[in-house]
């Protein structure tokens, strides 16, 4: 055989044998609207058209998302929806959580002005404990 013909052989082999989507698995989307933290309730977002939109996501983004100053902002979130008002959020390390200013998307962090130290989840830093400020840093940073 020429070595062309083997390689289209394994280019169809491989064909093949690729691993196919796992049932239920549904492309990566994203939704928009005004952050909405109700009492003992888990966060949402409500869309142009008033519909809420249950989120969710891991720990560390379930923190962002709890956190009262990113509260009626314009948020744009990253992941899958899990039903018709239920959207689970991509993993926190993938940044799937943005807020939307001026036509311009922000990541959302947070500052230590003592220590310089940037961290992605609220709450005290994690050297000096002083709390951390909000900083939304533009996504093209």
């Amino acid at each position: 055989m020429r070595l062309l013909d083997i390689f289209l052989l394994a280019i169809v082999a491989s064909a093949c044998f690729a691993e196919s989507p796992k049932t239920g698995d549904t492309p990566a989307t994203a939704v928009r609207g005004k952050l909405i933290q109700r009492e003992n309730q888990t966060p949402a977002i409500e869309t142009a058209d008033h519909k809420l939109i249950v989120l969710e996501g891991d720990a560390s983004t379930e923190h962002v998302l709890h956190d009262k100053r990113i509260a009626g902002m314009d948020l744009e979130a990253s992941g899958h929806f899990m039903g018709a008002d239920h959207f689970q959020l991509d993993p926190f390390h993938t940044h799937a959580i943005h807020v939307i200013k001026d036509g311009k998307r922000f990541r959302v962090t947070y500052w230590c002005d003592v220590c310089s130290i940037r961290q992605y989840e609220p709450g005290p830093c994690w050297c000096c404990q002083r709390e951390t400020a909000l900083a939304l840093k533009p996504e093209d940073e």
